[in-house]
C-alpha cells in the first residue's frame, strides 16, 4: 500500500509517510530559458511541488544549468531513446532524472546512468507507460495489459536493484482508467518504493480531468501513491497543478487555499446563484488560507450545509443570509450577498480570526428566516422536532406519518 522508501527530489521528500506530491511538466521548448522559466514560476505559484522539463536535444541539456539555478521549485529532466542526454542532464544539476528503461537502449546504458546518478546522490524515476513497453511484452499487452504494466516494472525495479540502486520511484501509466488503478493497486503489493501517478494523455481540461479524478482519486483513498500529475491537453501547466489540487484537498489529503462548497441548484432556487458561484470562486483566489466557503441556493434546505463552513450564504429571492463557523449572523439583501460575504470574511482575518457577532443583526436574521421558512421541507431540523414532539405527545406521531409527509415516498424511513 503506502510505499515504505523514501526519497528526496531536491529538498522536497517523496514517499515514507510524506505528503502526496504535486508536480507538472512545462510544455515550452526547455531551450528556451526565458518561456520556460516564466512557466516554472507560474506552476509554483498555482501550488507545483516538483515541475518536470522535456530534454530532448543537446541545447535543452544544456539549458538546465540556468533552470536549474533559477526555478523556484525542484527541476526533473524528462529523457527518453539518448541515454547520453541523462548524463548530461544529471551534470547540469536536474534534481531527479525521468528514465524509461524500455527506450533508452538497453541495461548497460542505463547501468551508466544509474552509475553517474548514485555518484552525485541524484533519485531517478522509472517510468513504464502503456504506449511504449519493452518489444517482449507486446504481445502480452494486447492479452492483460495490466500484468504486461506490472511485469514491465517489476523487470525495471529488478534491474535497478541488481545495480544496487534504491534512490528511485517508479511511475506506471495507461491511458485506460481501470488498467492504471488495476495495475498500481497490484504493483503496490509487490515493491516498497514511491510510486508516480498518473493518467497518461489523459486529454482536455474537461475530460481530462475527470479521467484524473476518478483513476488518481481511486488509488490515493486506498493509500496508494506519493505524487501525482494530471495531463491535459492544454498549453497552461498551472490548469494542470489546480486539478491535482482539487483532487488533494476533495480527499482531505493536503489543504492549500480556499474549498468552495456549492448546491448543483434545484426548482427551489430563487436568485442567479450560477453568477454568484463563479464571483465567489474567482474572489477566493487572493486568499490563502484553507477555509471553507459554501454558497446555498435556498434560505432554508441550504442551511445545514452552510453550517458546516467556515462561511456561507445561502440565498432567496430578494434577501439571503450568512453563516459564520456554523452561527447565522447576518441578513442581507441578495445583490449585496457576495460582497457582505467577503466583509464578514475580512472582519474575521482582521481580528485574528474571530467571527464578529453582533446581536441586533442576528436576531433580524433569525426573523426573517423564521417567516420565510419553507413549511414543506423536512429538514433534519424539522424531522428531529417533530420526534420529539411524538415521544411527548403520542397524538402527535401521526405527524409523521409517511402518508401525510410533505416527502412521502422520497425520505429516509427509520423503522
Amino acid at each position: 500500500m503506502a510505499s515504505k522508501n523514501q526519497i528526496h527530489v531536491g529538498g522536497v521528500p517523496v514517499g515514507g509517510g510524506a505528503d502526496v506530491v504535486v508536480q507538472t511538466m512545462t510544455k515550452t521548448e526547455t531551450a528556451d530559458v526565458q518561456a520556460t522559466l516564466a512557466q516554472i514560476r507560474r506552476v509554483a505559484d498555482a501550488g507545483a511541488d516538483l515541475v518536470r522539463c522535456a530534454v530532448p536535444r543537446d541545447e535543452d541539456a544544456q539549458a538546465l544549468r540556468t533552470i536549474v539555478r533559477e526555478s523556484p521549485i525542484p527541476v526533473i529532466a524528462d529523457i527518453h531513446f539518448n541515454h547520453t542526454l541523462a548524463l548530461k542532464a544529471l551534470d547540469a544539476g536536474a534534481h531527479c532524472i525521468r528514465l524509461n528503461p524500455g527506450n533508452i537502449g538497453g541495461p548497460d546504458k542505463v547501468a551508466e546512468v544509474v552509475a553517474r546518478a548514485k555518484q552525485l546522490g541524484t533519485p531517478l524515476r522509472i517510468g513504464v507507460n502503456s504506449g511504449s513497453l519493452p518489444k517482449h511484452l507486446r504481445d502480452l499487452e494486447f492479452d492483460n495489459p495490466v500484468e504486461a504494466l506490472v511485469t514491465a516494472a517489476v523487470e525495471f525495479v529488478e534491474l535497478m536493484e541488481r545495480l544496487d540502486f534504491t534512490n528511485f520511484k517508479v511511475s506506471m501509466k495507461s491511458t485506460s482508467v481501470p488498467n492504471t488503478i488495476a495495475s498500481n493497486r497490484m504493483l503496490a503489493q509487490r515493491i516498497p518504493y514511491p510510486l508516480h501517478l498518473g493518467v497518461t494523455e489523459a486529454g482536455t481540461k474537461w475530460s481530462g480531468s475527470l479521467k484524473s479524478a476518478v483513476g488518481l482519486g481511486t488509488l490515493l483513498a486506498d493509500g496508494i501513491g506519493d505524487t501525482i500529475r494530471i495531463s491535459l491537453s492544454t498549453f497552461h501547466a498551472e490548469e494542470e497543478v489546480k486539478v491535482a489540487w482539487e483532487i488533494l484537498k476533495a480527499l482531505k489529503l493536503r489543504r492549500r487555499g480556499p474549498v468552495l462548497i456549492a448546491c448543483p441548484t434545484c426548482g427551489r432556487l430563487q436568485f442567479d446563484m450560477d453568477t454568484v458561484v463563479v464571483e465567489v470562486e474567482k474572489r477566493l483566489e487572493a486568499y490563502d488560507e484553507p477555509i471553507e466557503v459554501s454558497v446555498l441556493g435556498c434560505g432554508v434546505n441550504g442551511i445545514g450545509e452552510a453550517r458546516h463552513a467556515d462561511f456561507g450564504i445561502a440565498g432567496a429571492k430578494d434577501m439571503g443570509v450568512i453563516y459564520a463557523k456554523g452561527e447565522m449572523i447576518r441578513k442581507v439583501p441578495t445583490a449585496e450577498l457576495v460582497d457582505r460575504l467577503f466583509e464578514e470574511i475580512d472582519r474575521y482575518y482582521a481580528s485574528g480570526k474571530r467571527v464578529m457577532r453582533d446581536d441586533a443583526s442576528v436576531a433580524e436574521a433569525a426573523q426573517w428566516l423564521a417567516e420565510n421558512e419553507d413549511v414543506s421541507a423536512m429538514t433534519p431540523e424539522r424531522l428531529a422536532m417533530l420526534e420529539a414532539e411524538a415521544a411527548k405527545e403520542p397524538e402527535a406521531a401521526e405527524r409523521l406519518d409517511e402518508a401525510l409527509s410533505p416527502v412521502a415516498g422520497r425520505r429516509f424511513k427509520r423503522e
